[in-house]
């Protein structure tokens, strides 16, 4: 899976989306062990304290935790996961309807066009 940066956020906020992504997606499923920091940061090309820094922000949010000797690990709250992905879900439809509307075209219109 790609990691694609912009230079106009800042890094570890997009490394952060990117890692949320992939967890409630399930390419990081419920309960597994993440990469290392050096493996992610190796395959997105950041500086290792850059994703050290994305993921102590995912402990923070507790939808990852770690084991001193063991490395870090995807929640196993599922429920978490799951509302998570409604939360992100329902703000890219907002994105979606906001530039719709602004094209000039009703809610009917934009149901039409998701069908």
């Amino acid at each position: 899976m790609a990691w694609h940066l912009d230079s106009n956020r800042p890094i570890y906020l997009q490394l952060q989306e990117e890692l949320e992504l992939r967890i409630i997606s399930g390419y990081y499923p419920s309960g597994t062990q993440l990469p290392t920091v050096r493996d992610l940061a190796h395959e997105a090309a950041v500086n290792p304290n850059t994703m050290q820094r994305a993921l102590q922000e995912l402990e923070r949010l507790e939808l990852v935790f770690a084991h001193r000797t063991s490395g870090r690990f995807v929640t196993e709250d599922k429920e978490m996961i799951h509302q998570l992905r409604l939360r992100l879900a329902k703000e890219q439809v907002a994105a979606f309807l906001e530039r719709i509307y602004k094209l000039g075209l009703t809610k009917e219109e934009a149901l039409d066009l998701v069908r």
